[in-house]
């Protein structure tokens, strides 16, 4: 049955349903960042010192430590982004389905009150029925 509110009930729909896919997509972002993160976290574990030799190597695996020590802030850093980006996307889907939940009420109770309205008249027409019957059969018993 359709109401006034049934084109909202729709689209408010479709846009919390939008909103549930950015909120996936915001989470496979937040997944993949954290996998890197640990990946360049173990990486750093990896490298080894060199224990003798000359200062070139020391100053290769000193520079490799720096580069891993960048990667690895720069992945805290996209991890903290994602992690704000779930957490935005979160409430825009929580506002979304409150908006939805509303429209959708609000056509419910619509249908019910042109339910009550149909039952009420269905009501009247079986009431008027029963004393046009009751009616007829009075004036034939009187006639008689």
């Amino acid at each position: 049955m359709n109401t006034r509110f049934s084109s909202l009930v729709k689209i408010k729909k479709s846009d919390m349903q939008k909103k549930e896919r950015s909120l996936q997509s915001a989470n496979a972002t937040l997944q993949t960042a954290l996998k890197a993160l640990e990946l360049s976290q173990n990486a750093i574990y990896d490298i080894q010192s060199p224990t003798k030799g000359f200062m070139s190597g020391f100053l290769q695996t000193r520079t490799l430590l720096e580069s891993s020590r960048h990667l690895i802030q720069h992945n805290q850093e996209w991890t903290e982004f994602a992690q704000n980006q779930v957490n935005i996307a979160k409430e825009e889907l929580k506002k979304s389905m409150i908006e939805y939940e509303k429209f959708n009420y609000l056509e419910l109770e619509e249908i019910k009150k042109v339910l009550n309205e149909k039952r009420l008249e269905e009501a009247k027409s079986l009431d008027e029925v029963a004393l046009l019957t009751h009616q007829r059969k009075s004036k034939k018993a009187s006639s008689r």
